[in-house]
Protein backbone atom coordinates (compact mmCIF):
# COMPACT_ATOMS: atom_id res chain seq x y z
CA UNK A 1 0.00 0.00 0.00
CA UNK A 2 1.32 3.43 -0.49
CA UNK A 3 1.47 6.85 1.50
CA UNK A 4 0.14 9.38 -0.38
CA UNK A 5 1.22 13.20 0.51
CA UNK A 6 -0.44 16.15 -1.02
CA UNK A 7 0.49 19.37 -1.71
CA UNK A 8 0.15 22.90 -3.22
CA UNK A 9 -3.11 24.22 -2.23
CA UNK A 10 -4.13 28.08 -1.24
CA UNK A 11 -5.87 30.80 -1.78
CA UNK A 12 -5.99 31.93 -5.27
CA UNK A 13 -8.41 34.44 -7.63
CA UNK A 14 -10.96 33.63 -10.01
CA UNK A 15 -9.05 33.11 -13.14
CA UNK A 16 -5.90 32.17 -11.38
CA UNK A 17 -4.15 28.87 -11.61
CA UNK A 18 -2.57 26.12 -9.02
CA UNK A 19 -0.80 22.71 -9.31
CA UNK A 20 -1.31 20.53 -6.26
CA UNK A 21 0.93 17.76 -5.98
CA UNK A 22 0.58 14.40 -4.77
CA UNK A 23 4.05 12.21 -4.17
CA UNK A 24 3.25 8.29 -3.41
CA UNK A 25 5.80 6.13 -1.29
CA UNK A 26 7.24 3.04 -2.32
CA UNK A 27 7.75 1.56 -5.36
CA UNK A 28 4.78 0.15 -6.82
CA UNK A 29 3.79 3.30 -8.19
CA UNK A 30 3.04 1.80 -11.33
CA UNK A 31 0.29 -0.27 -10.03
CA UNK A 32 -1.83 2.32 -9.47
CA UNK A 33 -4.27 4.44 -11.23
CA UNK A 34 -4.16 7.32 -9.66
CA UNK A 35 -7.08 10.55 -9.24
CA UNK A 36 -7.89 13.86 -7.60
CA UNK A 37 -11.26 14.08 -5.98
CA UNK A 38 -12.56 17.06 -4.17
CA UNK A 39 -14.93 17.99 -1.12
CA UNK A 40 -16.96 21.02 -1.12
CA UNK A 41 -18.16 22.00 2.64
CA UNK A 42 -21.86 20.24 2.89
CA UNK A 43 -21.03 18.10 0.16
CA UNK A 44 -20.28 14.83 -1.31
CA UNK A 45 -17.03 13.95 -2.62
CA UNK A 46 -16.56 14.01 -6.27
CA UNK A 47 -14.11 12.62 -8.44
CA UNK A 48 -12.44 15.69 -10.52
CA UNK A 49 -9.32 13.65 -12.52
CA UNK A 50 -7.86 10.27 -13.33
CA UNK A 51 -5.24 9.08 -14.90
CA UNK A 52 -4.15 5.31 -15.94
CA UNK A 53 -0.46 4.19 -15.49
CA UNK A 54 0.18 4.61 -19.07
CA UNK A 55 -1.21 8.06 -19.49
CA UNK A 56 -4.79 7.42 -20.24
CA UNK A 57 -6.94 10.75 -18.97
CA UNK A 58 -10.65 11.13 -17.64
CA UNK A 59 -12.34 14.74 -16.13
CA UNK A 60 -14.89 15.54 -14.53
CA UNK A 61 -17.51 17.85 -17.16
CA UNK A 62 -16.69 20.43 -14.63
CA UNK A 63 -13.34 21.01 -14.91
CA UNK A 64 -12.60 19.63 -18.30
CA UNK A 65 -10.68 22.55 -20.14
CA UNK A 66 -9.32 23.94 -17.41
CA UNK A 67 -7.80 21.11 -15.61
CA UNK A 68 -4.93 19.03 -16.22
CA UNK A 69 -3.87 15.20 -14.78
CA UNK A 70 -0.64 13.78 -14.94
CA UNK A 71 1.86 11.99 -13.52
CA UNK A 72 6.02 10.76 -13.58
CA UNK A 73 6.40 7.67 -13.01
CA UNK A 74 9.99 8.27 -12.05
CA UNK A 75 8.96 10.33 -9.81
CA UNK A 76 6.01 8.70 -8.24
CA UNK A 77 4.00 12.03 -8.26
CA UNK A 78 0.57 12.76 -9.60
CA UNK A 79 -0.21 16.77 -10.63
CA UNK A 80 -3.34 18.24 -11.41
CA UNK A 81 -2.65 21.81 -13.30
CA UNK A 82 -5.87 23.88 -12.33
CA UNK A 83 -6.62 26.86 -14.35
CA UNK A 84 -9.02 29.14 -14.97
CA UNK A 85 -10.58 28.72 -11.36
CA UNK A 86 -13.53 29.89 -10.53
CA UNK A 87 -15.22 29.95 -6.95
CA UNK A 88 -17.30 26.27 -6.96
CA UNK A 89 -13.70 25.16 -7.57
CA UNK A 90 -13.11 25.42 -3.32
CA UNK A 91 -13.22 22.84 -1.57
CA UNK A 92 -10.88 20.28 -0.24
CA UNK A 93 -8.46 18.34 -2.54
CA UNK A 94 -7.78 14.65 -2.15
CA UNK A 95 -5.08 12.22 -3.74
CA UNK A 96 -6.57 8.69 -4.02
CA UNK A 97 -4.56 5.62 -5.22
CA UNK A 98 -6.61 2.82 -6.91
CA UNK A 99 -4.35 -0.43 -7.19
CA UNK A 100 -5.01 -2.07 -10.39
CA UNK A 101 -4.24 -5.81 -8.91
CA UNK A 102 -6.80 -7.00 -6.11
CA UNK A 103 -3.60 -8.05 -4.28
CA UNK A 104 -3.33 -4.00 -3.40
CA UNK A 105 -5.38 -2.08 -1.20
CA UNK A 106 -6.40 1.67 -2.50
CA UNK A 107 -4.94 4.84 -0.65
CA UNK A 108 -5.94 8.80 0.18
CA UNK A 109 -3.89 11.14 1.34
CA UNK A 110 -4.74 13.71 3.73
CA UNK A 111 -6.02 16.41 1.52
CA UNK A 112 -5.39 20.06 0.77
CA UNK A 113 -7.58 22.90 0.66
CA UNK A 114 -7.88 24.86 -2.35
CA UNK A 115 -9.98 28.35 -2.16
CA UNK A 116 -11.17 30.51 -4.89
CA UNK A 117 -11.67 34.01 -3.76
CA UNK A 118 -11.50 37.88 -4.56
Amino acid sequence: QVQLVESGGGLVQPGGSLRLSCAASGNIFRLYTMEWYRQAPGKQRDLVASVTSDGSTNYADSVKGRFTISRDNYKNTVYLQMGSLKPEDTAVYYCHAQPIVRTLRDSWGQGTQVTVSS
